[in-house]
C-alpha cells in the first residue's frame, strides 16, 4: 500500500530542493527479521516516499546476503515495503564481481547455495562448475559422510577440463564437502583428479563475497555467516600448506569496493530521476558493527583521505571507478538486529572502552575506532528522521 499524505506535505514536496544525500540501507536486522518486516521500516518509508509512491531521495539496499537473485530480492522487498523496488537498487554481497571481467572467461568452481549458476552468470561468468558437479565427476573426493561414500571405486577420469578459479558466493549447505573439494582444487592447481607433490603458490584466483561472521534471523542469538565458512577454509589452507589463502577480491560489507559500487548506483538513480545536484552525503544504516558500521566508517575515512590528497586512489583491483562525488559517509547503528546495547555479547563497542573481539575478516585489518557509529538509534525510522532533520528536509 502507499500512504496518503496531507496537501501541505504535497506542496512541500513540490518546493523541495533536489536531494544531495542518499541512503545505504542494510536489510536483515534493519528492515526485516527473517521474513517478517520490522514495523519501524514501514514508518521510515512513510517519510521517504512522495504522494506518488516514489522515493524522495536515492536509496539502495545493501545486503551481505547472496543466495537469491537480484530481481527476486527486489520483488521480496517490494512486497514487504509496499512500493516498487527496482533490481538495480539492490546490492547483493557478490554484485561488485561484475567488475572483475578479467575472470569472466575462466572456468570457475562456484560454492554457495540457492541459484548459484544463475547468479554467477548474471555477474558475467560464463564457464561454471558447481561443487555438486565436481563431486559427481570425482566421487572419491568426498569421504566425510559414510553414507555418501561411493560403494565401488570409479575409474579415474582424464577428460575433465581444468578449473581456473574459485567463486565463493555464500555459505554452502554441506560445509565438509565444499571445504574438501575447494581445497582439492587449490592444491591440485585445478585438476582435482590428480595429485601434485607440491601445492602451487600463488594458488588459483579466489573471489569471495560476504565476510559476515554472524547474522541475525528469528533466533535470539546470531547465526553463523559466510565469514565463518571463510575462516574455516583459511585455517585449513594455512594448516595444510603453511601459507595464507589469498583473495583476488573480497566483496560485501565492509569492503571499500562495495561502498564505491553502491555510490555509483545512487548516482545513477539520481540521474534517472533528473536530480542534477551531486550526491554529497551518504548515510549507511545497519545493525552489524563489524560489517555495516566498520564499512561505512572505512569508506568515510577513504573519502576524507581522497579529498585531502586531491585525488582518489580507489580500492585495490584491476577495475576502473568513476571519481566519487560524495564527501561523507555517516554510519548509523540500529538496535533491531545483531547489535543490542543490553546484550553483553553484542559485537559493538565494549563497555568501559575495552576492545571488543574482532569479528571482521582478516584482510580488512582491525581499527577499533571504526566500530564506533556516528549515531546509535533505536530503529530505521529514527535513523531516517535523524537524517532528514540533519539535511533540513521536511518530516
Amino acid at each position: 500500500m502507499l500512504w496518503a499524505q496531507p496537501k501541505k506535505k504535497q506542496l512541500e514536496e513540490k518546493l523541495q530542493r533536489p536531494p544531495t544525500f542518499g541512503f545505504l540501507l542494510d536489510i536483515d536486522g534493519v528492515l526485516v527479521r527473517g521474513h517478517r518486516i520490522i514495523p519501524a521500516a514501514q514508518e521510515a518509508f512513510h517519510k521517504l516516499l512522495n504522494p506518488e509512491g516514489q522515493l524522495r531521495v536515492p536509496v539502495v539496499f545493501v545486503t551481505n546476503a547472496g543466495n537469491i537473485l537480484q530481481h527476486g530480492k527486489a520483488q521480496e522487498l517490494s512486497a514487504l515495503l509496499g512500493f516498487q523496488v527496482e533490481p538495480d537498487q539492490v546490492i547483493l554481497s557478490h554484485s561488485p564481481m561484475r567488475l572483475f571481467s578479467q575472470h569472466h572467461e575462466r572456468r570457475m568452481l562456484v560454492s554457495g547455495q540457492g541459484p548459484l549458476v544463475e547468479n554467477a552468470r548474471a555477474l558475467g561468468f560464463k564457464s561454471l562448475v558447481t561443487v555438486d558437479e565436481l563431486r559427481a565427476a570425482f566421487p572419491v573426493l568426498d569421504m566425510v559422510d559414510l553414507q555418501r561414500r561411493p560403494k565401488t571405486t570409479p575409474l579415474p577420469r582424464n577428460d575433465f577440463p581444468a578449473i581456473e578459479g574459485v567463486l565463493l558466493l555464500g555459505e554452502p549447505v554441506r560445509w565438509e564437502t565444499s571445504l574438501q573439494l575447494i581445497m582439492d582444487v587449490l592444491l591440485s592447481d585445478g585438476n582435482p583428479g590428480t595429485g601434485l607433490a607440491t601445492a602451487p603458490y600463488p594458488h588459483l584466483p579466489v573471489l569471495a563475497s560476504n565476510t559476515d561472521l554472524l547474522w541475525m534471523a528469528e533466533a535470539k542469538m546470531p547465526r553463523f555467516g559466510h565469514g565463518t565458512f571463510l575462516l574455516c577454509l583459511e585455517a585449513i589452507y594455512r594448516k595444510v600448506t603453511g601459507k595464507e589463502l589469498r583473495y583476488e577480491g573480497l566483496m560485501g560489507k565492509p569492503s571499500l569496493l562495495t561502498y564505491q559500487y553502491a555510490e555509483g548506483l545512487l548516482r545513477r538513480q539520481a540521474e534517472r530521476r533528473g536530480w542534477a545536484a551531486p550526491i554529497r552525503n551518504l548515510y549507511a544504516v545497519g545493525d552489524n558493527p563489524m560489517s555495516d558500521i566498520y564499512g561505512a566508517n572505512l569508506f568515510h575515512q577513504y573519502l576524507q583521505t581522497a579529498r585531502s590528497v586531491g585525488a582518489e586512489e580507489g580500492a585495490r583491483g584491476p577495475w576502473k571507478q568513476q571519481p566519487s562525488t560524495a564527501r561523507s559517509c555517516t554510519s548509523i547503528l540500529v538496535c533491531t538486529g545483531v547489535y543490542s546495547p543490553e546484550a553483553p555479547e553484542s559485537p559493538g563497542p565494549a563497555p568501559g572502552g575495552g576492545a571488543p573481539p574482532f569479528h571482521g575478516h582478516r584482510d580488512f585489518g582491525f581499527s577499533p575506532g571504526l566500530l564506533e557509529a556516528a549515531h546509535v538509534v533505536s530503529d530505521v525510522h529514527e535513523a531516517v528522521q535523524l537524517v532528514l532533520r540533519k539535511e533540513g528536509w521536511a518530516l
